[in-house]
């Protein structure tokens, strides 16, 4: 089958479009013909070692985690699906080589759910890894009525998911985005602020108290900013800098496979409550272009890979 693969660490044009074996279909796994590989920045992160610390990895290394396509074949064990169905599924298993940007994929059955035939494949493709990480980041934060939540990266892939799961709870939701994605916020159902020196004093003069969660997407000077930013009693939840989250009191998170949960998603976003913003498409051989466009950022919504084959 054909794939994106690299024998070494290094930035996105170590990819090449290869020839690598078929998946090896196990007692649980779930083999899919790809149709969509959604983008996230762990991948492009990936490519250059980034994850080395965290996951054995091995070469050729096939990044992406993302995948909506049609069962081919299905291990012997596996009860849940047969060939022909349409599925969605986020592919992250114990070490990291065989990835989804690949023409065939062979997805553990933890991790896979049904796609709704109301998704397109850029949507179903767009939604495993960002919508459960935000669904697992609102749910670890207790989020509810009453609540105000600041979402750092409000306009990113996770952030999109994260604002609408906290404006369900009922909490007020402020998110911060570069000013020409302040509308996309709003419609999400978030109030807009600025990134910036100025974050301290823009979050104080919306929500004077401070605000109860954090839900940080973005790190760095946002992450060291939470105790001035939160109430005494600030419930912190992030997926980024584990030792520093730790030191704040705050939750790790790094998102888990979840059939059940993401299954959840797609009936939510099949009925139309649950909004999937694909901000573009590459076909399979501009692949490469899709993780650099990812690795520039500042877009909203999701970067996804479509495979017509």
């Amino acid at each position: 089958m054909r794939a994106f693969a690299t024998d070494r660490f290094g930035g996105n044009d170590v990819l090449r479009l290869t020839d690598v074996p078929d998946p090896i279909v196990g007692p649980d796994t779930v083999l899919v013909r790809t149709k969509a590989v959604g983008v996230n920045p762990v991948d492009w992160k990936s490519v250059r070692g980034g994850l080395e610390a965290r996951f054995p990895s091995h070469f050729p290394l096939v990044p992406c985690w993302d995948v909506a396509g049609v069962v081919e074949r299905v291990g012997p064990a596996v009860t849940e699906f047969s060939p022909g169905d349409e599925v969605m599924a986020y592919d992250r298993e114990d070490h990291v080589q065989w990835g989804t940007l690949a023409e065939l994929v062979g997805v553990p059955i933890r991790g896979v759910a049904p796609k709704p035939p109301e998704l397109s494949w850029a949507e179903a493709g767009a939604l495993p890894l960002a919508g459960l990480t935000a669904y697992q980041c609102v749910l670890a934060a207790g989020i509810g009525p009453g609540d105000t939540v600041l979402v750092h990266a409000a306009s990113g892939g996770v952030g999109t998911f994260a604002v609408q799961f906290a404006s369900w709870a009922g909490a007020r939701v402020i998110g911060t985005a570069s000013p020409a994605n302040w509308d996309y916020v709003r419609a999400l159902g978030g109030e807009p602020l600025a990134y910036g020196d100025a974050l301290v004093e823009e979050v104080r003069g919306m929500a004077p108290d401070g605000v109860d969660v954090i839900i940080d997407l973005a790190g760095g000077d946002a992450l060291d900013a939470t105790p001035q930013l939160g109430t005494r009693a600030v419930r912190l939840v992030s997926v980024t800098k584990p030792e520093r989250v730790h030191e704040l009191e705050g939750r790790y998170i790094f998102v888990r496979p979840n059939a059940d949960q993401l299954a959840e998603l797609g009936r939510f976003a099949a009925e139309g409550s649950l909004r999937i913003h694909v901000r573009e498409t590459f076909p399979f051989e501009r692949a490469v272009d899709a993780l650099a466009r990812v690795e520039e950022g500042h877009g909203p919504g999701k970067v996804v890979v479509l495979v017509d084959k």
